[in-house]
């Protein structure tokens, strides 16, 4: 997919079904809500649509003429997480809708549909998207900033993560305790972090490993013994 620059527009409903009946319906239906509503008859015009970086949903139908709608989900499972998926069908089952929710769909109706169902369900759907791309927003910044510090500086980071003392971190790296606090207090500076804890889960999202445990224990730690 091709990306666009992010939009400020309001949230995006896009439905992919290939009875315009039903697109048709939904787009008025939507429209009501003053949600911006884009439709497409085929899972490929879909996907040949530029990316817009904004909160979404995808209102999903299984049976389409070209990709199947469950082929389509699993495909933007990577490529458009933030964008929640309701799928919709005119002959569900069992089968197909416990496929179709273990591949993340945050919602499995079937037609007729009801209004006040489709429209709670991209509701809370608008919701989700905000909230990871309000995420991945915050990782991009966190990322930014750990590129900035220094590879001793981001050794410095993950022992201290890690729940290690200063001497001990002294010790592990070969440096006097002094120049451990004189990095460390550029590492906290730099990552813009107001406290241990804070640093402690900002190494956890950068994925160096450490935990909610790992949390508990430096905390724990540090209330009786001084760094």
């Amino acid at each position: 997919m091709r990306f666009m620059p992010p939009s400020h527009m309001a949230p995006t409903v896009y439905v992919v079904d290939d009875d315009v009946s039903v697109r048709e319906s939904l787009e008025l239906l939507f429209v009501s809500a003053r949600w911006q509503v884009e439709t497409f008859e085929s899972a490929h015009d879909f996907l040949a649509r530029p990316r817009v970086v904004a909160p979404s949903c995808l209102v999903l139908d299984v049976a389409l003429p070209d990709l199947n709608g469950l082929d389509l989900q699993k495909r933007l499972i990577v490529d458009r997480a933030d964008m929640p998926i309701v799928i919709i069908t005119g002959y569900g089952d069992v089968p197909m809708a416990v496929e179709a929710m273990k591949a993340g769909a945050l919602e499995f109706l079937t037609k007729p549909l009801s209004p006040t169902a489709i429209l709670d369900a991209v509701r809370r759907a608008f919701e989700r998207s905000h909230a990871l791309l309000t995420e991945a927003a915050e990782l991009r910044s966190l990322q930014a900033r750990h590129a900035l510090l220094s590879r001793r500086e981001r050794q410095v980071m993950v022992l201290i993560a890690a729940g290690r003392m200063n001497k001990q971190v002294a010790v592990e790296l070969g440096i006097s305790e002094i120049t451990v606090k004189a990095h460390r207090g550029r590492v906290m500076r730099r990552m813009q972090a107001e406290s241990l804890a804070e640093l402690v889960i900002m190494a956890a999202r950068l994925r160096f490993g450490a935990t909610a445990h790992d949390i508990g224990r430096v905390l724990q730690r540090r209330a009786v013994s001084p760094a």
